[in-house]
């Protein structure tokens, strides 16, 4: 025997301009039907939290399923899957939107590998009940809660892979540590007795972008806060994060946020009484006005 519990949503077409939409959420257990063979016009992503079983693909492969896993289905897959006789722990999730061809070419969603190992279902199953707890009928703010949940599904989904570090990839910590040294790429790799190929399937890997693109949304970032926080000249905030050219730091500068430094500066520039913190806030304490003595 099994359990089961799940609900369907019909979101409008302005929903689908949000990016996701959450079509369906269900969660069950027990030795559960095979489901298909089928095939879907959207995607589903189906947490298996415990038990084992197997898939599938169109190849007719049989592969076997071991939780901690995560089964993809993607639009025009065909697929087949269930439990062993002992059954499982099963959640899941529809969705669809525009937004997931950015995530499949992110590798959050990854149709050619439709059953991931996890390390820990946890992450997933909590945006999962979080879609569920909206699921009420009366929720008048459904598909954009629903929605939102999704792309957090997202995040967690990937952030739980077997083959990522939780903590975060050593060669992305690496480079992140040394974003602001005027390396090539090619001397990136060197450093990490890597070939530049090697690190750019790497990167492409773990952080979805070329490294290159991974250097620069570090570098940029930085810039961003000197030129806000500190009175700096731009050649100085230039050489800072990596840049011995000032000339040619304001043009990438202006090409990927829009305006230049010195007019972003103007925007942004908020200069505060023993300049602005490092530490990130503890979400549990966040910062707050103190009450002065009476």
């Amino acid at each position: 025997m099994y359990h089961t519990w799940m609900r369907y949503f019909t979101p409008g077409p302005i929903h689908y301009r949000l990016g996701l939409v959450c079509l369906g959420v269900g969660l069950q257990h027990g030795v559960l039907p095979a489901v298909g063979p089928r095939v879907l016009d959207h995607h589903v992503a189906v947490v298996i939290s415990a038990g084992s079983g197997w898939f599938r693909g169109a190849d007719g492969t049989r592969t076997a399923i071991t939780a901690p896993a995560l089964i993809w289905l993607t639009p025009g897959a065909r697929h087949h899957y269930g439990p062993d006789p002992g059954g499982w722990d099963e959640c899941f999730v529809d969705f669809s939107g525009p937004a997931t061809v950015t995530y499949t070419e992110l590798g959050y969603i990854e149709p050619d590998r439709p059953v991931v190992p996890l390390s820990d279902p946890a992450g997933p199953r909590a945006a999962i009940s979080r879609i569920a707890r909206a699921a009420r009928r009366d929720n008048p703010l459904l598909e954009v809660e629903t929605g939102a949940a999704v792309h957090e599904l997202l995040v967690a989904l990937r952030r739980a892979r077997a083959d990522t570090n939780p903590a975060g990839d050593p060669v992305l910590g690496a480079l992140a540590r040394d974003a602001f040294q005027p390396l090539s790429v090619a001397e990136h790799a060197a450093r990490h007795g890597m070939t530049a190929t090697e690190l750019r399937t790497a990167v492409r890997r773990g952080a979805g972008c070329s490294p290159k693109d991974y250097l620069l949304s570090i570098r940029l970032g930085r810039a961003k806060e000197l030129l806000a926080a500190t009175e700096l000249p731009v050649a100085a905030v230039a050489r800072r994060v990596g840049y011995e050219d000032p000339a040619y730091f304001s043009r990438l500068f202006t090409r990927r946020v829009g305006v230049p430094p010195v007019r972003f500066r103007r925007r942004q520039g908020r200069a505060v009484p023993g300049g602005w913190s490092d530490r990130v806030p503890d979400p549990e304490h966040p910062p707050t006005i103190a009450a002065r003595p009476t």
